[in-house]
């Protein structure tokens, strides 16, 4: 192998490492944090299966005409929203939906 063929294998494996999570965060507990988003999770898991993807879908909307409309005022606030977007707004639309997977996986 060359020098250049190890050092992209080298490189590989660190940028794994640095990726791969040392802890996984529990979706399904989130409620039990207490809080605004304690709360609201907690109200979303009473709701029926129906009513909570229509929730999700028009947060997902809300959420991509806002990323439209940072994209409007500079290349940079569209990243920063992006970031923002995908960090944040996709965590809670997987918990959201998580507590819908357990449910169905149990039945």
């Amino acid at each position: 192998m060359s020098r250049r063929a190890i050092g992209v294998f080298v490189t590989l494996l660190l940028s794994l490492a640095a990726v791969v999570p040392s802890f996984a965060i529990d979706f399904t507990t989130l409620a039990s944090m207490g809080g605004p988003l304690g709360t609201a999770l907690s109200t979303l898991a009473g709701m029926e299966t129906g009513v909570k993807a229509i929730i999700g879908f028009i947060g997902f909307v809300v959420a991509l005409i806002s990323l439209a409309a940072l994209r409007n005022l500079s290349p940079v606030l569209f990243f920063v929203g992006l970031a923002i977007f995908g960090g944040v707004g996709l965590a809670i639309a997987g918990a959201i939906m998580g507590v819908d997977v357990g449910t169905l996986a149990s039945m």
